[in-house]
């Protein structure tokens, strides 16, 4: 009889671990599958579906840093594109440099007033002189915030008798505002704009 009862209690004992070692190895199995199921909901939603042209495209979400060099570039180009790419239109001129307002901050409204004060504006158009801007190359320093950038750039004034090249050479900050806008379409900020060099280029 005792034995018997023993039996009994060794087998309750095994009862027992099997399922002590069931319920773990079903807890281990909902964790590696909702730890799957969340790696499966990342990878989808980097995925985005294009429709052109009535077929569908699919295209790669990647995370903003990866690309943060390319906006950056992008920006500082657009805003020195709105500020110096200029015609002989006083409204054309205040158009244009009205969208480089909203890329910066008041430094670049600062740089404006004093071009303004000095007759600069007002030279291009009774000259009839168009003024383009290339930018050559951008210097980022992304390893500190605000991102630090040297612009390397060449002007070109058009005359109706000559042609003119100049070297520019600005410096600035970029703060990221983290909100993209119709007009500011990066969501960054240039602060401390100053124009280091503009000078003619010689032949």
């Amino acid at each position: 009889m005792f034995t018997q009862f023993r039996n009994i209690d060794t087998a309750f004992r095994h009862i027992k671990r099997f399922s002590i070692f069931l319920i773990l190895a079903n807890v281990l199995t909902v964790c590696i599958c909702a730890y799957k199921s969340y790696q499966m909901v990342e990878a989808a939603q980097q995925r985005i579906y294009i429709l052109y042209n009535g077929k569908v495209l699919e295209a790669l979400a990647t995370h903003r840093q990866g690309n943060l060099p390319v906006e950056l570039r992008d920006h500082i180009k657009t805003f020195h594109y709105y500020f110096f790419n200029l015609i002989p239109d006083d409204k054309a001129i205040e158009a244009s440099v009205s969208k480089a307002f909203y890329l910066a901050d008041e430094s670049a409204k600062k740089q404006y007033d004093n071009l303004k004060e000095s007759g600069y504006y007002n030279n291009l158009i009774s000259a009839n002189i168009s003024q383009e801007i290339e930018v050559d190359s951008t210097v980022l320093d992304i390893d500190q915030y605000p991102y630090t950038f040297i612009c390397y750039a060449t002007q070109k004034l058009t005359r109706s008798t000559s042609t003119a090249l100049k070297r520019l050479v600005t410096k600035g900050k970029v703060r990221d505002l983290k909100q993209q806008t119709d007009n500011n379409p990066h969501g960054f900020l240039i602060q401390h704009w100053e124009v280091l060099k503009n000078e003619n280029q010689l032949p």
